[in-house]
């Protein structure tokens, strides 16, 4: 009889191939090999799913009621992206057993659950974005347009250099057409414009305030190509507006900020010293702040507003008198938070029930960040803007954001513990003092460490713990 001691978890960890937000932070869609689900991206919700035969019977954790599940089998997804809250989702066949050709990119409309079109190609799909009525699908080297309407149009393509991450991003605000992919040398993007979005359609009546009309159109015609970076793009992020566009490279130490009319540098933000794998750079809606994260396990906020709001060397005010090299002028992130690793969540052995969960641990989780806009809880200010975080192994995290003005945690107070599912404690973790930041960055003696650090409001798990993954 084997008595040797064994690690006992919780539960076994959720695969999840894919998950990512809809263009407005609204829902987000997921993929396991249980098939794909739709979540309401808060108040978190599982509101439908498409799953194989073993896996039909779902029901709603937060209320118990039966989520309606329809069969989806023969195959594996490795992506499904939602057109805004609309029925029609795009999906794309991967894994050991694709259920579609990895060269198709399969039109489902979930209103009906069936698929309405497909859309084959000569070759692999690397990626794809989108907005109302349009869809960009990226190649590797080439990008594709299509207009969606009762029936797909080919609408016109370009040509790239070497776009193995399959990078694109469209602008999906009312009236925005910035369409932005790499250019044809490695570092550089092309900025196109698109016919305008249109606005969404009206849920109710008629508001009072009339609808904003177009923008005029630029005195000057916009700029067609940005030398962004001498490496290859690691990222390609535009807010709604399209106004600006941040790039990222596989370097991953420096945020590039562009105006995307004039093609100017309007600001460039350092996430650190080392080399990381930076996996999206998400703006916040009002274009105030933005915020990234990385393979480092940990996300960094910046703000656009004022350089001063930003962490800076002490060696900054001296730039302009000693030529110091240019890393002395970086502007780094106000605040961060850093993503626990799942074992800090489940794993119930002795060797991880001691670890703090503000450890520097090497091996974060994979995650997407998306902005989301809730109530303050103070009357003079209605809502505030935080973040919400998705992970690979189905954690899900809330995030109020540091007051900049202030210095000050936002409104939410962090005195009592946020509740898991369920009613448990979740695990809370923030980024570490200064010690824990990339070598290299000066340290803010006389600042508070919590002033600069995201606090965790509240954690929940989706895949397997609500019953589908």
């Amino acid at each position: 009889m084997n008595l040797a001691r064994h690690s006992i978890t919780a539960t076994n960890p959720v695969h999840i191939f894919d998950t990512r937000l809809d263009a407005d932070c609204e829902i987000f869609t997921t993929c396991s090999p249980a098939g794909f689900a739709v979540y309401k991206a808060w108040p978190l919700q599982l509101l439908r799913k498409r799953g194989t035969p073993m896996h039909l019977s779902c029901r709603n954790f937060c209320t118990n009621v039966p989520i309606t599940c329809l069969e989806l089998s023969g195959g594996t997804l490795v992506a499904a992206m939602p057109m805004h809250t609309s029925s029609l989702l795009f999906l794309l066949g991967g894994g050991r057993s694709p259920l579609y050709p990895p060269n198709k990119v399969i039109l489902w409309d979930d209103a009906i659950g069936s698929e309405v079109a497909e859309l084959e190609f000569r070759e692999r799909v690397r990626g794809f974005a989108c907005r109302r009525g349009w869809l960009a699908v990226s190649l590797r080297r080439r990008v594709v347009v299509f207009e969606i309407g009762h029936q797909v149009t080919r609408y016109q393509e370009w040509d790239t250099c070497d776009n193995p991450r399959g990078l694109v991003a469209l602008a999906s605000g009312t009236h925005a057409t910035l369409l932005a992919i790499p250019g044809r040398q490695m570092g550089h993007v092309q900025l196109i414009h698109l016919p305008p979005c249109s606005p969404p359609p009206l849920k109710g009546p008629p508001p009072l305030i009339p609808p904003k009309k177009p923008p005029p159109p630029p005195e000057k015609y916009p700029v067609s190509i940005i030398a962004a970076h001498t490496t290859a793009l690691s990222t390609l992020s535009v807010p709604p507006s399209g106004r600006l566009l941040a790039t990222t490279s596989s370097r991953g130490t420096l945020v590039r900020i562009w105006d995307s009319l004039t093609g100017k540098l309007v600001r460039e933000f350092r996430r650190g010293t080392d080399k990381a794998e930076i996996f999206g750079v998400a703006f916040r809606p009002d274009e105030q702040e933005l915020c990234v994260w990385s393979d480092k396990g940990t996300v960094h906020l910046f703000t656009l507003l004022s350089a001063a709001s930003n962490r800076q060397s002490t060696f900054s005010p001296l730039v302009p008198y000693i030529p110091l090299p240019k890393y002395f002028e970086s502007e780094w992130s106000y605040a961060q938070y850093r993503i626990p690793t799942q074992s800090s969540h489940i794993s119930l052995s002795a060797t991880t029930s001691s670890r703090s969960t503000t450890e520097d641990i090497p091996d974060e989780e994979r995650c997407v960040v998306g902005w989301i806009e809730v109530p303050s809880g103070d009357a003079s200010v209605p809502s505030e803007y935080q973040l919400i975080a998705l992970t690979y192994s189905g954690g899900w995290y809330r995030l109020s954001i540091p007051n900049t003005n202030s210095g000050v945690s936002s409104s939410f107070s962090s005195s009592s513990p946020p509740k898991g599912p369920q009613g448990r404690t979740a695990s809370v973790s923030s980024t570490r003092s200064d010690r824990s930041y990339s070598k290299g960055k000066e340290k803010e003696k006389n600042r508070d460490p919590k002033a600069s650090q995201c606090q965790l409001q509240e954690f929940r798990r989706y895949g397997r713990w609500d019953g589908w993954g």
